[in-house]
């Protein structure tokens, strides 16, 4: 008898306008719908509400950076209005995104700076200080944010001038904790690596799965087990730091499915904006919710920095490192770690093009 692997998997292809899933799919999934209503403190209606009004201001996006393309600084929802929120450097395009039917928002710097002030740390990354955890584009507020352990900003306030950026592109936050990755305890449907350590499998791709490349790079990368202890596979490949996925193949007896470990069917992936609503499966925390807040950060953990994550506000802990995070049915990205407030993941389609694999369905 063949075992399932439990892993979300989708088509490897870029969603558009009709790809993007209705409100009520989601809804198949009732365990994601109470932990929506729970960490976003919402009714059951609305949740319905935000899913329509996100699928609506997912189309307006994509619709106004196809035909703007580096013209928009950035792109978010604002879950106030129910609307896509469109960043611009010139005010004669306020009444063009208008007429869109999203809301406009004259900003200072570009999408091409910010991005260059991230690619400036990040060349700069060996230099900064311990107590620096990370850095990385904050849409809604057109800047840059770093942040750095409470009590330490004036070590962060000397890196940002000694890399020679304008200033006041960049604000400086303390966070309590700094950011570790969740490898060594169990994870959303659990996997061993070489007996011991346990991550959580992502997404199923064609012969395997994919997940948290330092679940193979900080325990040796032996071979895998399943949830049952059952051989599995082994890493076909994987990188961290720098990157963080991997790329389990597995043996005849398992067989990778296009379905979450709830039975939640996902569709094809979309790279959502800023203050989209997304959820995580996982065995440690079960499904939790929360927004995608920024993007292109980096992270730099105690074992090696990451670029290019996601950061959200969705609740991890240890034991789902590698796990999917999904928003309606659109998956997102791996689980990578977090601290006592945020967590990070990896972006799945980045994930998808380094290994040269495809989602099942």
């Amino acid at each position: 008898m063949k075992l399932i692997a439990a892993a979300t998997a989708v088509t490897v292809v870029a969603a558009t306008f009709a790809d993007v899933p209705s409100a009520e799919a989601a809804l198949s999934n009732s365990e994601m719908v109470a932990a929506m209503q729970r960490d976003l403190g919402l009714t059951h209606g609305q949740v319905l509400v935000r899913f329509a009004s996100e699928d609506a201001a997912t189309k307006v996006s994509a619709a106004l950076e196809k035909a703007l393309g580096e013209r928009i600084s950035g792109t978010s929802f604002d879950a106030a209005t129910g609307k896509s929120r469109v960043a611009v450097t010139d005010p004669a395009l306020v009444d063009r995104i208008r007429a869109a039917g999203a809301e406009a928002q004259v900003v200072r710097f570009s999408a091409r700076q910010l991005d260059s002030i991230v690619q400036t740390f990040n060349a700069r990354e060996k230099a900064a200080p311990k107590a620096v955890t990370g850095w990385g584009i904050d849409t809604v507020n057109n800047r840059i944010t770093l942040r750095v352990l409470t009590g330490q900003r004036s070590a962060a306030d000397a890196f940002v001038r000694q890399s020679g950026v304008d200033t006041a592109a960049v604000a400086v936050a303390e966070t309590r904790a700094a950011p570790k990755p969740y490898y060594d305890v169990l994870g959303g449907d659990a996997y061993y690596v070489g007996g011991s350590a346990r991550c959580s499998v992502g997404f199923a791709v064609n012969g395997g799965f994919l997940t948290a490349g330092h679940c193979a790079a900080l325990t040796g990368g032996g071979a895998v087990s399943g949830y049952n202890h059952a051989a599995m596979g082994s890493f076909s490949t994987y990188r961290f730091p720098g990157d963080d996925y991997a790329y389990v193949q597995v043996n005849s007896d398992w067989t990778p499915v296009g379905r979450i470990n709830t039975g939640q069917r996902v569709g094809p992936p979309s790279d959502l904006p800023v203050g989209t609503s997304v959820c995580k499966s996982g065995s440690t925390t079960g499904w939790t919710c929360g927004t995608i807040q920024a993007k292109n950060q980096t992270v730099r953990y105690p074992e090696g920095t990451v670029t290019g994550m996601v950061l959200t506000d969705v609740r991890s802990d240890h034991g789902d490192s590698g796990g999917p995070y999904i928003s309606r049915t659109m998956p997102q990205g791996l689980l990578s770690g977090g601290d006592t407030v945020n967590s990070y993941y990896y972006p799945i389609n980045a994930a998808l093009a380094a290994t040269g694999t495809q989602l099942v369905h």
